[in-house]
């Protein structure tokens, strides 16, 4: 019933599409982008309803005030603490190591607001982990959600970040002035 309910708001009303080529394995990271609006956490939802998987996210703790803290908790939140004494991405890939499944969607660019210098976090979780970092593309101009390319974490950050950037160059969000890769051609 929910499947049916959230297939028929996002892609019969909304008008979206679905383009995966890459298969989700056992386990996985997800960087989504662009990320400029809290409507992205809508059309999240509204996407893993519609495509019947559970994905677990990153969001500021800020957010885990009452009665929010225990839905986004029950959803598959994790709050971040942004404290230099603690070691969020060492604790999520010891987790993701130990679990049997594993999903995880994490916004690169951390903000709604344009941010040229994306986190890494994403990308070093997916490094300790030995975990693929699958590139989901949110496209509201297209109305498009897509998933054609995997990266494997190799060590090199700055030539892999490079790599997703690129990926994510032709998405456009909701506030398409609020995204930008940090790359030249931005």
């Amino acid at each position: 019933m929910i499947q049916a309910l959230c297939k028929w708001i996002l892609y019969r009303c909304m008008g979206y599409r679905f383009d995966e080529t890459v298969r989700r394995p056992r386990k996985y990271i997800i960087a989504l982008a662009p990320h400029t609006s809290n409507w992205d956490f809508i059309m999240a939802l509204l996407f893993m309803g519609a495509e019947q998987f559970q994905c677990g996210f990153m969001m500021k703790k800020e957010w885990f005030f009452w009665p929010l803290g225990p839905i986004f908790r029950s959803m598959g939140g994790i709050p971040v603490y942004r404290d230099k004494n603690r070691s969020v991405t060492d604790i999520v890939a010891q987790q993701a190591r130990e679990a049997e499944d594993f999903h995880l969607c994490i916004t690169p660019e951390g903000t709604r607001r344009r941010q040229p210098e994306w986190h890494k976090g994403f990308y070093y979780i997916a490094l300790k982990a030995g975990l693929p970092i699958l590139l989901y593309g949110l496209d509201y101009k297209r109305r498009l959600i897509q998933c054609t390319k995997q990266v494997v974490p190799n060590g090199d950050i700055d030539s892999q970040m490079v790599e997703i950037k690129q990926y994510f160059e032709g998405f456009s969000g909701k506030h398409p002035d609020q995204f930008t890769t940090g790359l030249i051609a931005n």
